[in-house]
């Protein structure tokens, strides 16, 4: 008698897992009409990647919410992809740079694939086994614990409050030659959550496995903790770059593969907030080559009123202050009103409030996108508008660049105003 199970007849191969379906938006596009379960769609929805929106016999209109990533489930796989088309390379480094002031272009590097999983889990990979190559990280970790016998230090006040008139166990502190340190700890917490991500290719997700392998004496994250702090040095330099991408793999991605579960996992980023973070974190950097100080979100008044609660108020990206007197004001535009199919006057009016309550004569508007730099004279008024494109498909160095051009030329403008 033959018998049948999931491999299908005796003698004969498994049939492979149908592959997932791969559906691609672009952020400013107005989405599209596909199938979908109930549970892959309240996923897309839980995300904050897309919009799954019913529409009756299992249709679903999926939008984008003005987010850009990747969710993958074990049947479908959606991509929100920025505009202009950015490379997962350049989507790192704005990330990094945005987090740290001074991050390096080359801090991050990543394995460019048309597939956002596939590139993210090979960075990882190809990083962890450069870092690991000449074996695991080892460091001190101070410890505290209760001991028959002095090692380290007493800590005397630990020792009076917990045991009062007792002379053993000793509360001591001491410090350990040891693997279980923070590098480690962030290291292994990344490589478990890319070892989660449903439909990794199994050759990467073998390396992954055999790399977390060596950090098997290394404390495990609790679910849902940060990630530890650790400081860069030259004892850990060769952890650097892929310390930076598991942070950015901790913070950005979540993963799950349980028992019972649907193994799901999530790439989500607000890229309207990165580009405004990466502009004023570089903006600050390159100011500080000029007089006075850079502020970021910084607050004024738009309006008198006799009641706080009625005054207006305004709040622009950055701010560079001389004397402690604003002298020229910066907003960073990543989604411009011409995207959205809107007039730039809207722009344009918020640019005049900032002139207006900070009583500075120059705005500049800074834009991700191509093109070429446009003074704006506002009607009837003393105020200038410098529309200022950055353009984000260029190299992190070109970017840079472009910004230490931005602070040459307003810092320029402010040195003429002031004649």
């Amino acid at each position: 008698m033959s018998s049948r199970g999931q491999s299908g007849q005796a003698g004969q191969p498994a049939r492979a897992a149908p592959a997932a379906r791969h559906l691609v938006l672009d952020e400013l596009s107005g989405g599209i009409v596909e199938r979908l379960d109930s549970a892959t769609a309240a996923f897309v929805n839980s995300s904050g990647l897309a919009k799954a929106s019913p529409m009756g016999m299992g249709l679903y209109r999926i939008e984008p919410v003005g987010k850009v990533g990747s969710v993958r489930t074990s049947t479908l796989q959606l991509d929100v992809r920025p505009k202009d088309r950015l490379g997962l390379s350049r989507l790192l480094f704005l990330l990094g740079y945005a987090g740290e002031q001074g991050f390096r272009p080359d801090s991050v590097a990543a394995a460019e694939d048309r597939e956002l999983w596939s590139a993210l889990a090979e960075s990882l990979a190809q990083l962890a086994e450069r870092a690991l190559g000449r074996g695991v990280l080892q460091g001190y970790l101070t410890v505290d614990e209760s001991l028959r016998t002095v090692k380290g230090r007493i800590r005397i006040s630990d020792q009076i409050s917990r045991r009062p008139g007792m002379l053993v166990p000793l509360e001591v502190s001491y410090d350990e030659f040891t693997e279980d340190i923070a590098e480690n700890r962030v290291l292994r917490a990344a490589l478990e959550r890319m070892g989660q991500v449903p439909r990794v290719r199994p050759e990467v997700l073998s390396r992954l496995r055999q790399l977390k392998g060596k950090l098997d004496a290394v404390t495990r994250l609790p679910a849902g903790a940060p990630p530890p702090p650790w400081t860069p040095s030259r004892k850990n330099v060769r952890y650097h770059a892929v310390l930076r991408l598991a942070e950015l793999i901790l913070r950005k991605a979540s993963a799950e593969a349980g028992e019972g579960k649907q193994q799901t996992a999530a790439f989500v980023v607000d890229m309207e907030q990165v580009f405004v973070d990466f502009v004023g974190t570089a903006l600050r950097e390159a100011m500080a080559a000029y007089p006075g100080e850079m502020r970021l979100q910084y607050n004024a008044l738009l309006s008198e009123a006799v009641r706080d609660s009625d005054r207006l108020s305004v709040r622009p990206d950055a701010v560079h202050l001389l004397g402690g007197r604003p002298v020229v004001v910066y907003d960073a535009k990543y989604k411009a009103a011409a995207d959205l199919g809107a007039s730039l006057t809207a722009d344009h009016y918020q640019m005049l409030a900032y002139c207006t309550a900070l009583k500075v004569p120059t705005a500049w508007l800074v834009y991700a996108g191509a093109g070429e730099v446009k003074l704006r004279r506002i009607l009837n008024t003393d105020i200038d508008v410098v529309e200022f494109p950055l353009d984000l498909s260029r190299p992190p160095s070109e970017i840079l660049a472009a910004i230490g051009d931005l602070a040459r030329q307003s810092w320029g403008e402010v040195v003429r105003a002031a004649r």
